[in-house]
């Protein structure tokens, strides 16, 4: 890695993020759960929605973008079933106590769907399919974005990331989780790219005129003008079944909008209201009790077999090893907890900011 690269612990790291939103006006038990869900992330090895976000959400909140102080509305509250309304309020916090819901409702009954209309960026989708494993649940959550995908064979973004997540808890040390976006990169990745100039892979985005761009930092100053898309699962057109991708994330589309009557498409780019600008995305959250079908022993013990069986199968010579959801993250988020999170310069200066702009002079890092 680069030598301007540092490392610092992730106590100490969600300990400053914490402190970040408390004096921004987010109430603590709020700013403790925001954190949580952002430090999981760099532990866990997906670097564009942890540490790497907390500005975005500095900046947000500071805007008027986002309420500080959530404030949660039940618009509809069945046995198994719940609509919410976020209030423009902070994503984390709503989805937390979304899924919180969904999972006591499948504790009495089985089953737990909860809708959330209003929200905003919840950063990674995964953490809240986690809520669900620990309570032996299946866990699943989609959330639409401002708009990222273009259709098949259009060049308009129009759809978000639109992460379609599935979790399940098996007798193994790590659950199988399946955290990814409908895109084959997310906006996040681009952001990443961008801090340390590294080109993107190539036949993951295109310009207006269905061009592939690999500069990272023209591909994000193309995205603020709608002129730049990333590329479904599957790619460009149909060769590669791009459709697919494409189908999946309209899909997400569906469940965190047309439930909600929420927000969708173009206007997650952000609508006006009472003379303030609003970034809303809705969310879907689905708990399914393994108890109420086979018991939870029974389950995990099929859903770890189907795991080594997997990975047990037949390698291409050559190759490392095979794995199977969630492995990944399991082994990276043991080596983080030893080494630190990995910080790049361009985020060492946006930790700056904050820390001198919210007097957080506690906080000793080597780079301040």
């Amino acid at each position: 890695m680069s030598e301007d690269i540092v490392y610092i612990d992730a106590d100490t790291l969600e300990s400053f993020m914490r402190a970040v939103f408390i004096g921004l006006g987010v109430p603590k038990e709020d700013a403790k759960i925001i954190a949580d869900v952002l430090i999981t992330s760099d532990l866990r090895g997906i670097e564009s929605h942890g540490i790497q976000r907390c500005k975005m959400y500095y900046d947000r909140i500071k805007e008027g973008l986002y309420e500080a102080k959530t404030k949660i509305d039940i618009i509809k509250d069945g046995p198994t079933t719940a609509l919410l309304d976020g209030n423009c309020g902070m994503g984390h916090v709503i989805a937390y106590k979304a899924m919180n819901l969904a999972i006591e409702k499948a504790k009495k009954y089985g089953l737990g769907a909860v809708a959330v209309r209003n929200s905003t960026h919840f950063g990674i989708a995964g953490y809240y399919s986690l809520m669900a494993i620990k309570e032996g649940m299946i866990g699943i959550t989609a959330t639409n974005a401002r708009p990222s995908i273009p259709p098949t064979f259009g060049c308009e973004p129009m759809l978000g990331t639109n992460p379609l997540t599935v979790g399940a808890p098996t007798d193994e040390e790590f659950p199988f989780l399946i955290d990814c976006a409908t895109s084959i990169i997310q906006r996040g990745k681009v952001e990443v790219n961008a801090r340390i100039n590294k080109p993107l892979p190539e036949n993951t985005v295109i310009d207006d005129k269905g061009d592939i761009m690999t500069d990272p930092n023209k591909v994000l100053d193309k995205m603020l003008e709608r002129k730049a898309a990333l590329l479904p699962l599957g790619g460009k057109g149909e060769d590669t079944a791009g459709y697919k991708g494409y189908g999946y994330a309209t899909v997400v589309e569906l469940l965190s909008a047309a439930l909600q009557e929420g927000i969708y498409l173009r206007d997650t780019l952000g609508i006006v209201e009472n003379e303030q600008k609003r970034l809303k995305v809705g969310h879907f959250f689905l708990a399914i009790n393994t108890k109420s079908f086979v018991g939870l022993d029974s389950f995990k013990k099929t859903a770890g077999k189907i795991m080594r069986d997997l990975r047990g199968s037949r390698q291409i010579p050559g190759t490392d090893k095979i794995y199977t959801a969630g492995e990944k993250e399991y082994i990276t988020e043991n080596k983080v907890k030893i080494k630190g999170i990995p910080l790049n310069k361009s985020l060492q200066d946006d930790i700056k900011i904050m820390q001198k702009e919210l007097g957080l002079d506690k906080y000793k890092f080597p780079f301040t």
